[in-house]
């Protein structure tokens, strides 16, 4: 009898094989059958690769301040100045990213999404 070879695959193989299980309408099975993988072992590399980049991610605390009181209101500030702000975002890679100005949902989560797909 002879012993099976246990095939040793790159980290960058790994990647393409479990985006691929991430395409639309894409099926575990057909993608493990055609790169020649178990569908557990691929549902484990799909585990531990959300585990690392979950790991990359830093909690975020939202902070309410107080509302100062009427007797002591600040003079009217115009609506332009109140929006701004900034956003910066630091990459493992040690690159940041920083969004200056009103950052809305939307562009937050188009800036996060072109982020995820690297």
């Amino acid at each position: 009898m002879r012993a099976v070879r246990r095939r040793d695959w790159s980290p960058e193989e790994r990647l393409r094989i479990v985006r691929e299980t991430l395409e639309p309408g894409a099926v575990i099975q057909t993608v493990a059958d055609r790169n020649g993988v178990s569908t557990g072992q691929l549902y484990t590399w799909r585990k531990q690769m959300l585990a690392t980049a979950m790991a990359r991610f830093t909690p975020v605390a939202m902070v309410q301040e107080p509302l100062p009181s009427a007797l002591s209101a600040p003079p009217a500030v115009p609506a332009a100045v109140e929006a701004a702000g900034s956003l910066e975002i630091v990459l493992p890679s040690g690159a940041s990213i920083r969004v200056t100005g009103a950052v809305d949902a939307v562009t937050l989560r188009m800036v996060l999404a072109e982020l995820g797909g690297r």
